[in-house]
């Protein structure tokens, strides 16, 4: 046994020890947040049970005479409510380490004979087990596994005992272990340029009285059963002296630890980074509100889903037409096709499908969401108001529209499984209506990002949350009035609103659609001061709603036309919307323009911006005048690089006809300074001349990539120093990235657009 790693922990908060367990449920749950190499774990099996204290036995004495009742242990409840062995029996001393293995294929062997004597080893019951996932562990294999491991350690491997049993925190040597026993398996993440890519089992050992946890990797002999890998066997251990609290990480037998780099690091890593991660989480008295990633679907499928469709579109990266990041937006996309594809496929085989379900995804933007579902053989289109870039690039294979959405009884989808709302601002509340209404069979998948309510922006009414979990509840609110089961999930996606919401299945039975549209009707109208209906008066839902909700209990995939047309002569005029039957749901609803306003300073005229970044150089230049119309050739030793002045200094100085225009834009004059970036640094709210010579310094350092398309922008611009500095431009002709005058000008480069495969 050696330690590698010891950490002394400040807890000032006084969070310890119950913070230690957080932390290492952080570990137990979700692996990847340190090992960057895995993508997960799952919990497969959780149960209690129990280990001989360390203490010798006499000769003669059974290990099955000296079993004992027990209870629970105090403060830490059983998921699955099963036990596990008991067992009293002191261990042989002075075994060695690379012995243990010997021993424990030993007691296999002897398993005849000893059979009278520890049966029966384990209570009534099986260990609580996880559901539904792909790999579960049978109960009986789970049983035989802990009671060979146990029967190893009643046979004589002591020092494996010892480190089970090690004192911690609180040291208790005496008394009979009780334990909390996990099986989990660690899934390394799927990628080309790893070999690994089977997932690995281990059971945790939890001793939380004694405040340790044993980890003991699985592996399978030459028979093809399990058994505890010896070598790879570590501990991490909290423990107390002296008002002071230490986490420490050992490693049961280091001479012949294997690493393999990914599920099992080199020791250094468990005692460095591992444990650093380890103290920090200790102490920090957060708590998240929102569930693990991915707690919906199969990890492994995903990581596999994700890695493939990563490959598959990476190349959209290089193509990526719109101004907006592809790295990120890519990979999002990416991830959430991923997610859907395994969330999909699951959900056909709990139902007993074959056909890929349908989709709409209301407010696509990009469309690339759109594109991947339908390349991987789902049926669907993306809706959004404004047409993109890259639309033209995806082939006729991939349905987008150009349209506005507003929530009334024309827009439902009656024929389609899943709606679809990938940050959908103002239809994001609207999309479990929409689905609620279309048909029972409807379903639908909400990631919320900007906060709508059903008309114009969401106002807070809760100071205890964030905004972002205010809003999530919010939304569930929506679901679950709607009559829909709200999952929640929280995605692995390069964004700080990754929380998304499903409603896959009802609250209530088909017969009951009319009175449940009513109370839809009713919360929509009270979310803005609407009069509801005075009592013993309900508001009657409209009748074509009624309709495309019943059509859908028997057939999901019927048209629109066919049930507006069963229902032609029943319209009748809903509580207050007067005869417009179908008119919008809520009154004063309205989809943003269909072209988008350019509010970031590129819209003004280009004499204002240059008039005021001509007046705001000139106040940094110490009031000295601008040349504006003769030129110098840069190459003066010294250069007048001016003051700094911060924004407010800045905008005094500018006259109020100048602030208004300004103000009417997003940043205002911040933005307009930053746009003006071969001019200006702004830098915590101040403002400064920008010297290129300090840039190009700078700019040698870059990665090669980055250098290549710097000079492929080069002399594309003129240089605004050399036109209008009293000093000209601080490089020479050369060196300046910027043309010295019209005829060093060339035209800028464009990349010719491809077409996405």
């Amino acid at each position: 046994m050696a330690e590698v790693g010891r950490a002394g922990i400040s807890d000032p908060g006084a969070l310890l020890p119950r913070g230690f367990w957080a932390a290492v449920e952080v570990w137990l749950e979700r692996p990847q947040v340190a090992n960057k190499r895995l993508c997960g774990a799952r919990l497969e099996a959780r149960w209690s049970a129990a280990l001989p204290c360390a203490e010798a036995r006499g000769p003669g004495t059974s290990a099955g005479s000296e079993q004992k009742e027990r209870g629970p242990v105090p403060g830490q409840g059983s998921p699955g409510g099963g036990t596990g062995p008991t067992l009293r029996s002191g261990p042989k001393q002075g075994m060695a380490c690379c012995e243990l293995e010997e021993a424990q294929g030993q007691c296999q062997q002897e398993e005849a004979q000893r059979e009278a004597a520890l049966a029966p080893l384990r209570d009534s019951g099986h260990p609580g087990l996880a559901e539904g996932d792909e790999g579960d562990f049978p109960a009986a294999d789970l049983d035989s596994l802990w009671d060979d491991f146990s029967r190893s350690l009643a046979c004589g491997n002591s020092e494996m005992l010892a480190f089970l049993t090690c004192p911690g925190a609180g040291s208790q040597p005496e008394a009979q272990r009780e334990l909390d026993v996990v099986l989990r398996t660690v899934i390394p993440k799927t990628s080309p340029h790893c070999l690994l890519t089977a997932p690995r089992r281990e059971i945790v050992v939890q001793d939380v009285l004694n405040g340790t946890v044993t980890f003991l990797p699985l592996e399978e002999d030459d028979e093809g059963k399990l058994k505890v890998k010896m070598s790879n066997v570590y501990q991490i251990q909290l423990s107390h002296s002296k008002e002071e609290w230490f986490i420490s990480v050992l490693i049961f037998c280091p001479e012949r630890w294997h690493s393999d780099g990914i599920v099992y690091p080199k020791p250094t890593w468990l005692g460095e980074e591992l444990l650093a991660k380890l103290a920090k989480w200790s102490v920090e008295n957060k708590k998240s509100d929102f569930k693990s990633t991915l707690s919906l679907i199969s990890i492994m499928k995903y990581s596999k889903a994700y890695q493939e469709l990563k490959e598959k579109y990476k190349e959209m990266v290089k193509v990526w037409p719109e101004v907006t990041d592809p790295e990120k937006f890519v990979y999002e996309d990416v991830a959430i096709a991923a997610y859907l594809l395994i969330l999909w496929e699951e959900e056909r085989a709990e139902r007993g499908l074959t056909a890929r379900q349908s989709f709409v995804d209301l407010g696509c933007g990009n469309g690339l969401l759109v594109h991947i579902l339908n390349s991987e053989g789902h049926p669907g289109r993306g809706i959004d108001v404004r047409r993109r870039k890259i639309w033209e690039m995806y082939g006729p294979q991939t349905q987008l529209e150009e349209d506005a959405i507003t929530p009334n009884d024309k827009t439902l989808f009656p024929d389609v499984d899943w709606l679809i709302g990938n940050h959908s601002d103002e239809l994001t509340p609207w999309i479990p209506v929409i689905a609620a209404r279309s048909s029972y069979n409807c379903r639908f998948f909400v990631l919320p990002c900007c906060f709508f309510d059903f008309i114009g922006k969401y106002s807070r009414r809760q100071s205890k949350k964030t905004q972002y979990q205010e809003y999530l509840d919010f939304i569930k609110e929506v679901g679950f009035t709607c009559g829909f089961h709200v999952d929640e999930d929280c995605l692995r996606i390069p964004s700080t609103k990754r929380v998304c919401l499903i409603g896959k299945s009802r609250t209530y039975p088909p017969s009951r659609e009319a009175s449940v549209d009513e109370k839809r009707t009713q919360y929509i109208k009270s979310r803005q001061g609407c009069p509801v209906s005075p009592p013993g008066r309900e508001l009657s839902p409209s009748p074509l709603r009624v309709a495309a909700g019943s059509a859908g209990h028997c057939d999901g995939h019927q048209a629109l036309d066919a049930r507006v047309g069963c229902v032609a002569g029943a319209l009748a005029a809903e509580c207050g919307a007067g005869p417009q039957a179908e008119g919008p749901w809520l009154p004063g609803f309205h989809p943003r323009e269909k072209a988008e306003r350019v509010r970031n300073c590129a819209a003004l005229p280009r004499g204002f911006i240059d008039q005021v970044v001509l007046q705001v150089a000139n106040l940094l230049l110490g009031g000295k005048q601008l040349n504006t119309g003769s030129s110098r050739n840069g190459s003066l030793k010294t250069w007048n690089g001016g003051e700094s002045l911060s924004l407010a200094e800045v905008a005094s100085e500018l006259d109020t006809e100048t602030l208004r225009r300004l103000k009417r834009e997003c940043g205002g004059l911040q933005t307009l300074l930053r746009n003006s970036h071969q001019v200006f640094r702004v830098v915590n709210g101040r403002v400064h001349i920008r010297d290129w010579r300090e840039e190009t310094l700078w700019e040698t350092k870059q990665p090669e990539a980055k250098q290549r398309v710097r000079s492929e922008a080069c002399k594309t611009r003129l240089c605004w120093f050399f036109t209008h500095h009293p000093d000209g431009c601080a490089l020479s002709a050369d060196c300046c990235p910027f043309a010295h005058g019209p005829a060093e000008l060339r035209p800028p480069r464009t990349a010719p657009r491809k077409k996405i495969p």
